[in-house]
This record gives C-alpha cells, structure tokens and sequence, in this order.
C-alpha cells in the first residue's frame, strides 16, 4: 500500500474526487488504481486567508514503482497490519457478567462474542429507545427516573452527548471501534475525519444495532435491573445480586461515573479504591456564527463545518479548559438523582443548532474537598449539584447567567442576544453564590484569557449554565496488570473504573477487559 500525506484541496469537492486530483498531480492513470480511502482529512485554518482541506490518502496501484518515492517526500509504502488472533485460556462454564450498557460494557461484550463467549449484561437503566422517550419527558415536564435519564441507560452517558470519538490514547484497538460503529451504522466519514462525531440521532440506532447483534449470537440483556450485591468467597467473586441471582466468576464493571451507590456497595465489600482528581465548573454558550467567524473568518468559500475549539489557561493556582465542545449543539439536563442538577452538551451529527456550548472546567484536587473517604469526591460533587437545585428554584430549573454579570458578581435581571437551550427551564441567578471561590475566580480568569483566542469568548450576553460536575470519574477502583480489583474476577472498567475519559478510550478499555477474562 502507498501513503500519500499532505494533500492540500482549497476548493469544495466531495470526499470521493480526492482520488481524481491525487492521479492528476502524480501523474497516475485513474485505471491502474486497484484501491483507495481515505486515511485522515483536517482542515487548517491558521492562516484566515487561506483555509484548506489536508487529506492523506492510502492506495494500491498496479505498478507501484510508477510513483518515485524519492521525488515525492509526502508518500511512503506500508503493509497494512490486521490485529492478531487471540488465545483463549477461559475454561470456565460460567458465563460472564458485564454490569452497565455503555460503550466500555457493549465493547466488552461484542469482543466475547467474537470469541464465542456469550455475556450477562446487567444494566439499570432502560433500552436507548425507551430511554430517549424518558430524557424527552424530563425535558418537557421536569418529571425525573432516577434510572433512565442522560446518565443511565443502554448506551451509557455518551449516547446524549455530540457523540464524539476522539482520545488521546493511542491503542491498535482505536480503529477496531472505529470500524465497529461504521459497521453498526455509523457514517463512514468518522473513519477519517480528524476530530470523528458520531452524533446523538445516529448513536441511538447504532446502540440498538449493537444490542440486536449481541442477542443474536448468545448475548443476554437484564435491563431495569440494579445490582445489589456482589458475593465473594476467599477474595474471588462468586456471584452478583440483581433481580435475580446470577453465579458468574467473572464480572467487569463498567457502571460509568454516576453510579454512586454502587461506588458505596462495592466500598462497604472493601474492593479497594482511591480518590482523584476531577474537574467541575459550568457550560457556556455562544453563538455558533460568532465561533465560526472567529475560527474561519469570513473569507473562505470552503463549505466548511460548524467550527470547534479547545482551550486551556494555566493560572497560578490552578488551569481552567473547555471539555466536550458541542458545536450547534444544546445543553442538556443531566440529573441521575432527585433535587439535584447536573448538566452536559449534546449535538445531533449535523451539529445544525444555533449556539454552540461547552464544558468550561476548574480542576480539583482531593485536598479541595477533604475527609479520608475515598467517596468524598462524589460528596464534593453532590453537595455543588444540590446547591444548584435549589438556586435554580428547586424545580430542575437550571441558574443560568450571563458572562458579564458574572464577571461582575450580580445576578443577572434578563437575557440578551443568546437564548439558553437547558430544558425543563432556567433561572436568573449568579452562580457565584455556589461555586467555591477558587473555581470561580479561576473561570473569570479563564473566560478573560480564552476571549484572546477566540474574539467574542468573553461577550456580554454569553450564557453560563450550572453546574457540570460529571466530566470524569472522582474515583479510581484499583486495577492490577491483569485488569483485576483486589478481588480475583473482578475487572474494574472504563470511565467509570477511573481508567477512560470518553466514548472511544472506554470502549478499548472495555476490549482489554474483556481479553483480560479470556485469558485468565
């Protein structure tokens, strides 16, 4: 196979005419191309007056040695590597038990499969179509299932989201999971595209093609149904407690970072776990126009996407981010618990919306909330969310508030030119009252930074919604080389586990746990 990098495109061209320019620069007859794709396309935008398409291309031709490598510094040869076929030591007839449908777990149970090794997914929470029906719910009437909401249920947190695929791992599994949601339904393009979003509106019927594959090949599903308790013999897992009562020697756990009375069961058995560092703060919104003119400016002709951005500000003390950026997306109630209000971004694949949002977050350290517990973080987190509920009305309103007037410490009297997309509702507040003073000091110092980037960052009617707790686990569950907690059988999983940090790096660590059962 040829490689051919750093293929710059400044005019508007469908993906599939790519090949048709590469053949005409080098001089290559389109007839003698056996195949082609697609490795990787970017945009560049640094110089705002001259913003490009950069694709690499991978090919096989017919006579290779047409193309002078040596003349073309931009093309090298490889041989694609396919992943090597594993050996399963699992002797075991019991049948493993996966609690938790989100991306670590449905990974997890898709690579058992592969294997002919048919799982017990134990999942809370409800199927993703009668999910959505209960988040649609809550939205319009403020009516909250503690276990079927944007945390819990088939497809985990990620489903609700913009759905992105990204990471900063670098893992042969990333493009198995890749090619796993293409082949499940996703659109072929999150193969190449440098920042891959699958979107809310297709993950939910990929979700669902997943689970019908997993059922038809052996899979078993226990939806709405809580595990209580974990048995466990001479340090090694014996069987779980649900709704029914299922002997397993093998359980992953990929509960994902919300499920906190499960943090709380699994501390009272003494699985051994530690506190760590999270990150809490608000979601800003802006309008997706204004991000694109200062990304793009107004001079290209490119038909380009709705723009991104990542942004970071190290102060003295401590470093304020933007996370899950959702370009034309909405900020979205994320409650998995009464009288308390959590919030996230999510982004439909056309990301078509008028404001574009994301996380603006504040580190914290287990110094910054205290105690010996390895569950003070989760208390940290809560007690933020609770506050928010009751500035908020005490009715899963949202406090809302715009940039200048927290700037300025008031609570805000109206709104101006940017309309908040929380629902059920937002309240007029100052969300200074709840957030502790070093991450508010530290977002207004952020906000001022980031208005240097991004010209309009720091506008006066930019929206601030409280509060984002939830953009990581506070807990790590320890894990030995093997992907075992102190008790043999028990692997701890995914975001969740403290080990993943988003769709794509949980679901390879949810490949890796599930290789780690075969091979024991």
């Amino acid at each position: 196979m040829i490689r051919i990098k750093d293929i710059k495109i400044r005019e508007e061209i469908n993906d599939k005419e790519v090949i048709n320019i590469v053949c005409r620069k080098y001089k290559l007859n389109i007839d003698d191309v056996v195949k082609w794709s697609i490795y990787r396309k970017s945009i560049d935008a640094r110089n705002k007056n001259d913003i490009f398409y950069v694709y690499t291309i991978d090919l096989e031709i017919k006579d290779y040695k047409s193309l002078n490598q040596n003349k073309y510094k931009n093309i090298e040869f490889f041989t694609e590597k396919e992943l090597l076929k594993l050996d399963v030591n699992r002797k075991s007839n019991k049948r493993p038990v996966i609690i938790g449908a989100g991306p670590a777990g449905l990974f997890a149970a898709l690579k058992l499969i592969e294997y002919g090794i048919t799982p017990i997914i134990i999942e809370q929470g409800k199927k993703v179509e009668d999910r959505k029906r209960d988040i649609d719910e809550f939205f319009l009437t403020g009516k909250l299932n503690i276990t079927s909401n944007i945390q819990f249920g088939e497809g985990g947190a990620g489903t609700f989201s913009d759905g992105k695929i990204v990471t900063g791992i670098s893992n042969p599994y990333c493009r198995e999971v890749l090619k796993t949601f293409c082949r499940f339904g996703a659109p072929e393009q999150i193969m190449y595209v440098n920042k891959p979003h699958i979107g809310t509106d297709n993950l939910i019927k990929i979700i669902s093609n997943m689970r019908n594959y997993i059922l038809s090949n052996g899979g078993e599903f226990l939806f709405e149904n809580k595990v209580k308790d974990f048995e466990i013999v001479d340090g090694k897992i014996t069987a779980v407690t649900c709704n029914t009562r299922i002997e397993t020697d093998a359980v992953i756990l990929a509960i994902g970072h919300s499920a906190r009375d499960t943090f709380e069961k699994l501390y009272e058995l003494g699985i051994k776990m530690d506190r760590k560092n999270f990150s809490v703060g608000v979601r800003i919104e802006h309008k997706q126009e204004m991000i694109n003119r200062s990304q793009y400016s107004d001079n290209t002709k490119l038909k380009l996407p709705p723009a991104e951005y990542k942004l970071v500000y190290h102060g003295k003390k401590r470093t304020c981010y933007t996370f899950c950026m959702c370009p034309g997306g909405e900020v979205v109630a994320s409650s998995s618990e009464y009288n308390t209000i959590v919030t996230n971004g999510m982004s439909r694949f056309a990301r078509d919306g008028v404001n574009a949002n994301s996380a603006l977050l504040v580190n914290v350290t287990p110094e910054d909330f205290g105690g010996t517990s390895p569950l003070e973080g989760i208390y940290f987190q809560k007690k933020l969310e609770e506050s928010a509920f009751i500035l908020g009305g005490s009715n899963y309103f949202a406090p809302v508030q715009r940039v200048k007037d927290f700037l300025d410490n008031k609570c805000s009297e109206k709104l101006g030119n940017i309309i908040p997309t929380y629902k059920p509702g937002i309240k007029l507040s100052n969300l200074n009252e709840i957030l502790p003073k070093f991450v508010s000091d530290t977002l207004k110092e952020g906000i001022l930074y980031f208005d240097k980037k991004i010209t309009g960052f720091a506008t006066d009617d930019a929206v601030l919604t409280g509060v984002e707790t939830r953009s990581s686990s506070p807990v790590t569950i320890t894990r030995n080389s093997s992907y075992m907690s102190n008790i043999y059988g028990l692997y701890p999983c995914g975001e969740g586990a403290g080990y993943a940090g988003g769709i794509m790096s949980a679901a390879v660590d949810g490949i890796n746990c599930a290789i780690a059962v075969m091979k024991n």
